[in-house]
């Protein structure tokens, strides 16, 4: 009898072990295999980044705005575009960025031979142009004299072709045709918040500007935070802030944005005086820190509506 009890404790105890060996080889077997997922998958999306960053190196450092761009096969556009892009045009293809390329001969019908500008800044004039399906856009068309140039292009398609946010300026097509080089927009009809500061009927409502504030943060947040690699925009302004018809605002102007790189490397300096940064002007060396302090001079500007060039900082310091 007591050889039988003895015999039922160590099957059962036998069995108990075998049990929890099962368990716990299983249980390292599926962990083992999701992690071999996880690796796969994020294989898969740093690659699709990567080839979307255009000519980043292999240990992640270079930067957009100093790599060379290699011009890869174009694909023809497929119907994923917006409704009032899809209208028949054999000379429209899509880049590798996934961004709608458009024919000189296109832009020069839809802008009705660049007749209604916007507005003009570093990179040349600003035109309103209507799509054939009655979409407006904004093309801007860079200068033959501008201080930018087909670098700050290539730098603007390739980072706007992967970046994606409410608040950030939606680039929706562009130009490289008989020697002109030009970017599309969507059409912020309000402009720029510099031009709305500034004018003699400045009518912004305090929640307006909170909403303003808000908005630009969101999107620099974005920057900094939800793109892989992060992106340091290095030319936050007023006159880089968009509105549209329901006056939300949104980051526009990419040119002289650049992958952030903490290697301590210097850099020429980019940007707009009164909005950069003092260490940065100091030592050359951009951060997502940079984009903050100009974030903050934004603020300072809306709350104030003194221009950063009229002594907004001595203001800022009583």
């Amino acid at each position: 009898m007591v050889r039988q009890t003895e015999l039922a404790i160590i099957c059962t105890s036998a069995g108990v072990v075998i049990g929890i060996l099962l368990s716990t080889s299983v249980f390292f077997c599926i962990r083992w295999c999701k992690k071999g997922s996880d690796i796969g998958d994020r294989v898969i999306a740093n690659h699709h980044i990567r080839q979307n960053g255009q000519g980043l190196g292999l240990d992640g450092s270079a930067s957009l705005s100093e790599s060379v761009i290699v011009p890869l096969p174009e694909l023809t556009v497929k119907s994923s575009a917006p409704l009032w892009l899809n209208h028949h045009n054999k000379d429209r293809t899509a880049s590798v960025s996934g961004i709608p390329k458009y024919s000189y001969k296109d832009i020069q019908k839809a802008t009705q031979n660049f007749t209604t500008i916007l507005g003009e800044g570093s990179f040349g004039p600003v035109y309103k142009a209507a799509m054939p399906t009655g979409g407006i856009v904004a093309v801007k068309v860079l200068a033959s004299n501008s201080s930018q140039g087909e670098k700050e292009f290539q730098t603007e398609v390739s980072l706007l072709g992967r970046l994606h946010h409410r608040n950030l300026v939606n680039l929706v097509g562009y130009c490289v045709d008989k020697g002109q080089h030009m970017l599309i927009y969507e059409y912020m009809s309000n402009g720029s918040l510099e031009k709305l500061l500034y004018s003699e009927d400045d009518n912004l409502t305090w929640e307006e500007r909170l909403q303003i504030c808000l908005d630009v943060s969101h999107g620099i947040e974005y920057l900094h935070e939800g793109a892989v690699p992060p992106v340091v925009h290095r030319d936050l302004k007023s006159a880089n802030i968009l509105l549209d018809h329901s006056m939300r605002a949104k980051v526009a102007d990419f040119g002289l944005s650049k992958e952030a790189v903490f290697d301590g490397r210097k850099s020429s300096l980019k940007g707009t005086y009164g909005y950069m940064d003092p260490a940065y002007i100091s030592t050359s060396k951009s951060s997502v820190k940079s984009d903050i302090y100009s974030l903050g001079v934004i603020i300072f500007e809306i709350i104030t509506a003194i221009h950063p060039h009229q002594n907004l900082m001595d203001y800022v310091n009583l």
